[in-house]
């Protein structure tokens, strides 16, 4: 469970030194400090759990995302998430790992995000769609649907079965909120490539 040093001094108040306490409790292993004032009591907690309380509001997004659904062949180590108005990007190395936040713009943020339960604990995680597109609002615009489609399959490394699966009509709606020409490109592509599917 994540619990920050107010928290915790609260809980240790009938110590005649609560944040004495605190340090002996890390020394011996009952609390992980996970950052400045956050602290876990349970050293195998998956790091998807802890992303939201190291900066927020957030939500996990761009590769972490993709890697959970499948979207990309490899596993990435760093938790990836999406923020707002923070300024610039935000990196943290903790006991459970290296965790990253980069904004993507306010009026997208709200959208597209699901609660994932697992173990009886949830998190905050972006759709399939959602984290597509901030992950493409990170990169430089495109002007052809090829250099689209090399994006997506030859830099990205990204699945094209499981993109063709997503749908083309959430990431026209997010275009809009967007205004990026790369995601309106991509659902007009997607659209494309599931018509041709469909009479393949």
């Amino acid at each position: 469970m994540v619990k920050t040093a107010k928290m915790l001094q609260e809980e240790l108040s009938s110590y005649g030194d609560p944040k004495n306490k605190m340090r002996r409790l890390v020394r011996d292993g009952v609390l992980v400090r996970v950052t400045k004032g956050l602290y876990e009591t349970d050293a195998t907690t998956p790091p998807q759990f802890l992303a939201a309380s190291i900066c927020g509001p957030s939500y996990i997004s761009f590769e972490y995302a993709l890697a959970y659904y499948g979207m990309i062949p490899e596993a990435v180590p760093t938790v990836t998430s999406a923020t707002f108005e923070k300024g610039r990007v935000k990196r943290y190395e903790t006991p459970f790992g290296t965790f990253t936040f980069h904004d993507v713009p306010s009026v997208a943020f709200p959208a597209g995000i699901v609660t994932a339960v697992e173990k009886g604990r949830a998190f905050r995680i972006a759709t399939p769609e959602k984290a597509l597109c901030d992950m493409l609002w990170l990169r430089p615009p495109v002007s052809t649907y090829r250099d689209l489609e090399d994006l997506l399959f030859a830099d990205l490394r990204l699945d094209p079965e499981a993109v063709d699966a997503i749908n083309a009509e959430d990431i026209a709606a997010l275009a809009e909120l967007y205004r990026s020409t790369t995601i309106r490109k991509l659902a007009k592509c997607l659209k494309r490539r599931q018509r041709y599917a469909a009479t393949a």
